[in-house]
This record gives C-alpha cells, sequence and structure tokens, in this order.
C-alpha cells in the first residue's frame, strides 16, 4: 500500500477528520481558486482518510496535518494576494511565519528519531518482561490489596492439613455475651461460593467489669495482621443474611490488639433482610498500625449469616485493587510483557486436571469466582483473575502473555517426577475440542469487539476497548511426549487457522538445554510446526551463567525463536545477580534469536515463601528488592532496536573479541534505542579485580547529556529483610566519543548517553 509520503494531496477541509464540512460559497470559490493556482488536486478527500486511518498517533501524522494547512494556506493566500498590493504583502509576512513555524516543528519531530549508523544488528526490543506466578502468596496477601483473609470460608483441608472454613478467623464473645458459629454449605451466596458462617447470638450482655465490648462475633487476622495507616479509607463490605430475630446492627470495627484492645476505625451497619445483602462502610483509621485486626459483632439475639468479607484499601495502583508499592516495583523494571498466570499453576501441578487453572471462572463478580487450590499449597480466591491481569499489563503498557493448558497434566503429580517415564495424564482425544475452545473463546474476550459473546463480557466487567492480545502460550514445561505433541498440535493447528495474527508461545519443558530429551522433542516440534516462539526453562547455579554461552550456537535463520520464560541463578548474592546479567549480556547479543525473557519467580512473601530465590520479597508494609532485581531493572531500562558489539574492547583482550565469551567474568553491551534516540553501555565486572574498558561511541555523534549507574559491593552481599546493601548509585557523567573506564570488581555499570 502506498504511504502517506507517497503523494501529497490535501484537504482545507481538515486533516484527520472523517466527516464531510458542508462549505459556503465562498470556501468553495477560494478552494477552486487554489486549485486553479496551485496546479495540483491539493483538497483531494482521499488523503485525510488515509492519513486518520493509516497514521493516526505518529509523527508522519503531526507533519502531515501542519504540511496540509501550510500548503492549503499558500494556496489561498495566493489567490488574495492577487487581489491588491496591500494584501500581498501581510500574507506575506504571514507566510513567511507559518513557513518559519513549520521549519521549527519539523525539526523537533525530526530530533524524535534517528537513523542507526552502520555496524548495528537488529534484535528485539522486546526482551525484558516478568513472569507472574501465584507462588509463595504472591497474589493473595501479596498485589491483591485485599487484607482480609478467607473472607469467602472456603479454606478446606484438600489444601493444607488443619484447614477449614474457620481458618484465619477466630470466635468472639466479648461483655460476657454468649452465642456460637456454624459453618454451612446450604442456600449459598452462589454455587461457586458454597461455604459461609452462621452465628447464633444467644445474649449480648456485660456484668460488672465490663469494659464497653459486648457482642457475638469473629475476628479475622489476615495476613499475619492487618497494615494500616492513619487517615487512609479502607472498603468494607459482607454479604449478610438475617436468619433469625429482629434487625441486627453489626459493628464493624479495626481494632489492634492488647489490653485494652485499641479501637482504630469503627462503624455500626445494618441486616435487615431474610436474603443475601451486600452491605458497605467505610473505616478510616485514626492512628497506624502493622498489626490490626477486624471484628464483626452482631449485637441483638438471633441468627445471621455472613460471606464474603472485604476490606481493600481505596488508595491501590490506579484504583484498580492492587497494592502500590508492589507494582510500582514491577513498573520500576520497565517491563515489556507480562507472562501469566503460570507456571505449574496453569496444568494443576502436583494435583491433577481437577486443579487445572480456567480462565473463564475467575471472571465476573468476586463472590462468583471459582476458588481453588493453589499447587504450592494454599489457597487462590480468584480475586486476582484474568480480567486484573489484562488490566495491569495495561496500566504497566506491557503486553500481555497468558498460559492456557493445553489437555495434559503436569508429569510430576503426586510426587511422580522419580516414576519411570513420570507421571503425565492426558485428556482423551475426545475432550480437546473443549481445550481448543477455551482458547479461542479467550483470544475473543481480549481481542472482541462488544458484539461477539466474549467481547460483550468483557465490556459488561467494564472495559468495551479490546486488550490487544498478541501473544498466547499453549501449555507449561510438560514433559514432550507423544501424547503431549498429539494434543499441542491439535490445539496449534486450529488455533493458529482461526487466528493467525496471534503469536504461539510453544514449551521445550523444563532444563531447557541440549542434550534433554524433552528439550530436544520440544524442539523437533517447534521446527515441525513453525511454531513462533519456543518457551526455555532453568535454573542453574552461579557458575552455569558465569560461563556459559548457550545460544551462540543457535542455529540463525530458524522461523522458531526463543523466549526464556523462567530463569536464575540458585541463590541471591551479588554474584549471582552479577551472573545473571553477565548472562544476559550474551542474550543480548543473540537478540535476534532470543525474543523475550523473563526471570522467575518473582515475588515472595515473609515468613510464606515457597521458592527461593525470588526477585522481590516483600511483608505486609513494603517490598525488599535484591540484588538481581537491580540488574533485571537495567536491561528493563536499556531497550532498544540495535546491537553493537564492537564499541566496547576490554584491556589485555585479542583485537575482534566480543565479551562475553564463554567462561569469561566479564562483558559488555552497547544498544541504540533509534525511538528515544538512548544509547545505553552495559559493562560487567564479576571478577575479583578491575578491569578497564576501551569505549568507542563516535558512531554515534555528540552525546547531549549522559548518566552513570553503577552496582557494585562483596561478591556474598546480600539484600534481605534485615538489610539492604546493595543498591543502584545513578550520577550524570561526561560521556565523550571516546573513553576508557576502570571497573570496580563486582560491578554493573551502565551508561544512558541521550543523542
Amino acid at each position: 500500500m502506498q504511504t502517506p509520503h507517497a503523494a501529497l494531496v490535501i484537504t482545507a477541509r481538515g486533516v484527520g477528520h472523517h466527516s464531510t464540512r458542508r462549505w459556503s460559497s465562498q470556501h468553495a470559490a477560494l478552494e477552486k481558486a487554489a486549485r486553479d493556482t496551485g496546479k495540483c488536486n491539493v483538497f483531494h478527500p482521499i488523503f485525510c482518510k488515509d492519513i486518520s486511518e493509516n497514521a493516526e498517533g505518529s509523527t508522519t501524522t503531526a507533519f502531515l496535518k501542519n504540511f496540509c494547512i501550510l500548503r492549503s494556506s499558500f494556496f489561498i493566500f495566493s489567490y488574495l494576494c492577487r487581489q491588491n498590493d496591500k494584501t500581498k504583502d501581510i500574507m506575506k509576512r504571514i507566510l513567511t511565519l507559518a513557513v518559519a513555524a513549520l521549519a521549527a516543528f519539523l525539526n523537533i519531530e525530526a530530533a524524535s528519531q534517528m537513523k542507526a549508523p552502520k555496524g548495528g544488528k537488529p534484535i528485539s526490543d522486546e526482551l525484558l518482561g516478568i513472569f507472574f506466578e501465584d507462588i509463595s502468596y504472591a497474589a493473595d496477601g501479596g498485589i491483591f490489596a485485599e487484607l482480609v483473609q478467607n473472607g469467602s470460608f472456603e479454606y478446606n483441608p484438600t489444601e493444607r492439613d488443619g484447614w477449614g472454613p474457620g481458618t484465619s478467623w477466630r470466635f468472639i464473645r466479648p461483655g460476657h455475651s454468649l452465642g456460637r458459629m456454624e459453618p454451612r454449605m446450604d442456600n449459598p451466596l452462589h454455587p461457586n461460593n458454597p461455604t459461609y458462617m452462621r452465628l447464633y447470638i444467644e445474649r449480648v450482655g456485660h456484668y460488672y467489669d465490663f469494659d464497653g465490648w459486648t457482642g457475638v462475633g469473629i475476628e479475622n487476622s489476615g495476613f499475619d495482621g492487618f497494615a494500616v495507616k492513619a487517615g487512609q479509607k479502607y472498603d468494607f463490605s459482607a454479604f449478610l443474611r438475617n436468619v433469625e430475630g429482629d434487625n441486627k446492627e453489626v459493628r464493624v470495627v479495626l481494632v489492634e490488639p492488647g489490653r485494652p484492645a485499641k479501637v482504630l476505625a469503627d462503624q455500626t451497619i445494618v441486616a435487615s433482610l431474610n436474603t443475601w445483602q451486600q452491605i458497605p462502610t467505610t473505616l478510616t483509621p485514626s492512628e497506624s498500625s502493622s498489626r490490626a485486626v477486624l471484628q464483626l459483632l452482631v449485637l441483638g439475639k438471633g441468627a445471621i449469616d455472613i460471606d464474603q468479607v472485604s476490606l481493600m484499601p481505596q488508595d491501590t495502583y490506579k484504583g484498580h485493587g492492587l497494592r502500590k508499592d508492589l507494582i510500582q516495583a514491577l513498573a520500576d523494571l520497565k517491563p515489556k510483557f507480562m507472562r501469566f498466570p503460570g507456571g505449574c499453576v496453569v496444568h494443576g501441578g502436583g494435583d491433577g486436571f481437577w486443579n487445572t487453572y480456567r480462565w473463564k471462572t475467575t471472571l465476573g463478580p468476586r463472590h462468583e469466582r471459582k476458588a481453588l487450590k493453589n499447587t504450592w499449597g494454599y489457597h487462590q480466591s480468584m480475586g486476582l483473575g484474568y480480567y486484573e491481569y489484562f488490566q495491569l499489563c495495561e496500566d504497566l503498557n506491557m503486553a500481555p502473555v497468558p498460559i492456557l493448558p493445553c489437555g495434559v497434566s503436569c508429569q510430576g503429580t503426586n510426587g511422580g517426577w522419580g516414576m519411570k517415564g513420570q507421571a503425565q495424564d492426558v485428556a482423551p482425544m475426545s475432550e480437546m475440542d473443549e481445550w481448543t475452545q477455551d482458547a479461542l473463546d479467550l483470544i475473543e474476550w481480549a481481542n472482541g469487539d462488544v458484539t461477539t459473546k466474549w467481547g460483550k463480557i468483557r465490556a459488561e466487567q467494564g472495559h468495551p476497548k479490546p486488550f490487544g492480545l498478541k501473544y498466547l502460550g499453549l501449555g507449561n514445561e510438560e514433559r514432550i511426549s507423544p501424547e503431549f505433541c498429539e494434543r499441542f498440535k491439535y490445539m496449534y493447528e486450529r488455533v493458529t487457522k482461526a487466528h493467525p495474527e496471534i503469536v504461539i508461545v510453544g514449551t521445550v519443558g523444563p532444563g531447557s538445554h541440549p542434550g534433554n530429551s524433552d528439550y530436544d522433542n520440544g524442539w523437533k516440534l517447534c521446527d515441525e510446526l513453525g511454531i513462533p516462539l519456543a518457551d526455555e526453562h532453568y535454573y542453574e547455579p552461579r557458575d552455569f551463567f558465569l560461563n556459559n554461552r548457550q545460544y551462540d550456537s543457535y542455529p540463525r535463520g530458524k522461523k522458531t525463536k526463543v523466549y526464556l520464560g523462567e530463569y536464575a541463578a540458585k541463590d541471591s548474592k551479588l554474584i549471582d545477580a552479577l551472573a545473571e546479567g553477565l548472562y544476559l549480556l550474551h542474550v543480548e547479543r543473540n537478540a535476534d534469536v532470543v525474543r523475550m525473557t523473563s526471570y522467575a519467580p518473582l515475588f515472595a512473601r515473609k515468613n510464606n515463601t515457597s521458592w527461593n530465590p525470588d526477585l522481590i520479597y516483600f511483608d505486609n508494609e513494603k517490598p525488599f528488592l535484591t540484588c538481581s532485581y537491580y540488574v533485571q531493572q537495567m536491561f528493563g531500562q536499556s531497550a532498544g532496536q540495535y546491537y553493537y558489539g564492537d564499541c566496547v574492547r576490554f584491556e589485555g583482550d585479542k583485537a575482534g573479541v566480543v565479551q562475553p565469551v564463554k567462561d569469561s567474568h566479564y562483558g559488555q553491551s552497547v544498544v541504540l534505542n533509534t525511538k528515544t534516540r538512548r544509547l545505553y553501555v552495559k559493562l560487567c565486572n564479576a571478577t575479583d579485580e578491575a578491569k578497564v574498558a576501551h569505549i568507542n561511541l563516535s558512531r554515534f555523534g555528540k552525546a547531549k547529556r549522559a548518566t552513570k549507574t553503577m552496582l557494585c559491593g562483596q561478591p556474598d552481599d546480600k539484600n534481605n529483610f534485615d538489610q539492604q546493601p546493595i543498591a543502584p548509585v545513578q550520577q550524570a557523567f561526561n560521556a565523550k566519543s571516546r573513553m576508557d573506564m576502570s571497573l570496580p570488581p563486582y560491578s554493573f555499570t551502565m551508561l544512558e548517553v541521550e543523542l
């Protein structure tokens, strides 16, 4: 198709406007005069349509809009100038100013992009993303801002021995009140939320030692207590049903335990209906506390049912129900995509098909979502569901990469990793249409307009505009058995036939190194089908990342590119972060083959950690950022489209050596972002002695300004809950076209140069 630059046909009715403007006879005369004068079709309406439909919001559009206005004005002015000399002189002056203004505009716009100098290799500018899995309480008790634990009373012993509807709750009866509580499942709030709590209130009263507290009720301790802030507003809600007796006042109170207990916030609601009714109120603590609890105290005799108790801070990330400080930590990584919801969570992990994550049951009002055992040994309320995942991607400008199961269970079900052939179960081929339809429906939910079935459901949730899904993963590190291949191929062929625009992410199993049978069989399947991306996973000791350069030997020209979806060194010291950074420098050098990467796991809650290490640890009040986090951040901040391997040479290296090479513990990468006119020089020294880097940036022109960011310390330094000795130091830097830089031992340095 011919681009707007190819033919400049202008209209005076306004570039980018689809509607036809009605012209007066005077305007029509001017239009005719301009055509006659200019001897070209400057008022053709087609050009406007092309601009608005094909280049909206681009630099091209801005240029053409201004060009259209100026050139149209020129022909109109030319017509008017023929009327008398005085008008002619005025119009010349106006035109001169207009030309100068447009020239200045074009100069500013041209400065927003640049042409890449010779010698650069085109690479992926989506190299760094994040992988979110609900592991180590990353969702409930983590980024999902809900403060109440087990608010729907659905905890059960299948999830963890000893758990039940009363987990995280305590029965209370202050003031010598009498009563009892009873979990029930008859006539529930919703079939997906079958358990609720009934309170029987026999007496609400007090004796001589009454201190103001009375009632029969329940107390929730949240996730290791509620961290609340003075003056902040918290939205409470619960579904109540008055089963027996008069209307009942229910006292809703935030309390800091002690003798006496300290009231932080207090409201009273009334349950009057004998059907389920959601009753909200707002609590505003008078003081901050890190160990508050929530009490619901019924102040009248009879019986009452309670379900879906919630307390959410109003101050969440962009008002979307996620914890601000934790999401800000993600935003600061500058990730280009997010893979979710797993991981082993996707296909049920060690539990089997019954525990497979099904995206449709995570939509809708919270009390209608189907909770599920988390394969890591706890409960998933699904308060963080697919809608919230996609909304988070939109909020952080990340491409969503949802992963769906494909009719094959985890090969590790019930400890099956050690079994011969492993314990992989598969769905009958007669049921594969259901699994396939789930994928097709997800695409329609994410991308369909509001007239489609699933697009309408998305719109009803509050998002009429499509999310713009581009990537879709099928499967998660399953054993690449003949049964898996058959089912994957079945889904792949049908999804790609219906939606060739969707980029499918395949899997090549865990331990993704040459010689591993799953790796070899997975890549064979990728080559056979031409799958766009293969998802590789490996967790290794730091020496692997220090010494290996796996992607240097990958064949070029393959249709299938690499997504390194899960990786990490097996510790969280500075030397481990530097090993990962060194490996990423080699990945960046091979970013024509490796398109995307994401460290794993992402989050871990203090005292609830299922896996170590993790990128971000947190408690109820703040996140703790690891050494690896800061290395990831520098790669996220330095995305670009071109890699230059010959701009940096280390002293002592032979000519032509591009570090990092195999078994070398220092390296470099130079990446250019032509869109932002930023040049990034990254330098890693994971050795115990200083290294001198000779840097030549002369091909990129003169630097306007530059900053230097450095991470440095002792190799065994580690950030934890008690101390954080490692953090990046940033300072202004005088960047020259040629310069030498001494790199301290155990350091990672990034230069950001504005061109």
